[in-house]
């Protein structure tokens, strides 16, 4: 065993030098492999660490939320509906909800406004970071709205939400019931929909499949349909990303495949003069391997320490205007650095095997090659 260890350090030694030899053509293809691991890595570390913040998010979310439909769209929800759910064996509580979006025409941007559980009183207003960011405001200011009644609207700023929540509030706004029925004309007797807990987590969908019975025009929305949701809407946009980086790894894998296809004369000769002296096929074989290797994983090991640094540290300067999604205003928040084993090891088998393997199959055919007439070439 140590023989075979001592061989195998020797044999490593050759390669690094015979890489230091070609250090102009190393050295671009060291630049390119890592680029193109930045980008995957970043792709992934980042789409994965938005569906985990939402995840943990969601986790809060209301058990049920049954909305109303009319002719297949989300409509207003009578309150008295809540009445007649709570009746439903297993149904602890029912709540309605006051939430809806307001475009505000002067900055382009839309905000979610919602009346919480605990509001605040009627003419103020807590107000989320990206709106504070915005609107150049602090607590204390007053905020200009028009009504849908063309009226104007001023609430005083109570507080601006903390930086923790922002990826969820940044645009969110939050007023009392009577300010958001003047905002939106809102009618009475009415909400957006209503948010239902029930006893036992394992008679959630019985719940929903029995409220639909008694109310057949609403739509009853699970917990974990919204976490799926959210999921879905991460992965397609990551999605996108991930197309572009496939273009990018085929187009590595070709320039890859060329420049270790390409064996140079110098190459060639070199693999010639080792089989004159005395080297088996097999050990330019795990020549050109920790070649490869050496290669490989730096670049591997380089390229994921780029996207590290880049998605947990600069918060993904590169992607974030792809993956959160806002039009304008921008939720600022650090992810959790949490990397994925299973996402390394795909990383790794798309990145790493492809190069190996082309820098094994020329150097094959060159080792078997009689070595009088490599050198004469």
């Amino acid at each position: 065993m140590t023989g075979w260890c001592e061989r195998q350090r020797n044999i490593l030694d050759v390669a690094l030098a015979s890489l230091r030899r070609r250090r102009g053509k190393n050295l671009s293809l060291l630049v390119v492999y890592s680029l193109t691991v930045f980008l995957g890595a970043s792709v992934m570390f980042y789409s994965a660490g938005l569906k985990r913040e939402a995840r943990l998010l969601l986790s809060a979310a209301p058990e049920l939320v049954v909305q109303r439909l009319s002719a297949g769209r989300h409509d207003l929800i009578p309150v008295a509906y809540a009445e007649g759910i709570r009746t439903i064996r297993g149904v602890g509580t029912v709540a309605p909800r006051l939430w809806g979006y307001y475009y505000d025409a002067v900055y382009g941007a839309n905000y979610t406004v919602q009346v919480p559980t605990l509001p605040p009183p009627a003419g103020e207003i807590v107000i989320g970071p990206g709106i504070a960011r915005l609107r150049k405001v602090a607590a204390g200011d007053l905020l200009p709205f028009l009504s849908y009644r063309r009226e104007d609207l001023l609430l005083q700023v109570r507080e601006i939400l903390p930086a923790e929540s922002e990826l969820v509030s940044t645009d969110l706004l939050l007023l009392a019931e009577a300010d958001f029925r003047a905002l939106f004309s809102f009618p009475s007797g009415v909400a957006t929909d209503l948010t239902v807990t029930v006893r036992n987590p394992q008679e959630v969908a019985t719940v929903a499949r029995k409220i639909v019975e008694r109310f057949p025009d609403t739509r009853p929305i699970l917990r974990e349909e919204m976490q799926a949701t959210y999921a879905a809407v991460f992965d397609w946009r990551g999605g996108l990303l991930l197309v572009l980086f496939g273009v990018v790894l085929l187009a590595f894998i070709i320039f890859a495949w060329d420049k270790a296809a390409g064996l140079s004369a110098e190459e060639r000769r070199e693999i010639g003069i080792l089989k004159g002296i005395g080297w088996e096929t097999g050990d330019i074989l795990t020549l050109k391997f920790w070649e490869g290797t050496s290669i490989s994983l730096t670049a591997f090991l380089l390229g994921t320490l780029l996207a590290y640094v880049h998605v947990f540290l600069l918060q993904a300067p590169l992607l974030a205007a792809t993956l959160k999604g806002w039009a304008v205003l921008y939720p600022d928040f650090r992810l959790v650095s949490r990397i994925d084993a299973f996402q390394l090891t795909v990383l790794f088998v798309l990145t790493v095997i492809p190069y190996t393997v082309a820098t094994l199959v020329p150097s094959w055919r060159a080792a078997t090659i009689d070595p009088d007439s490599v050198m004469r070439d």
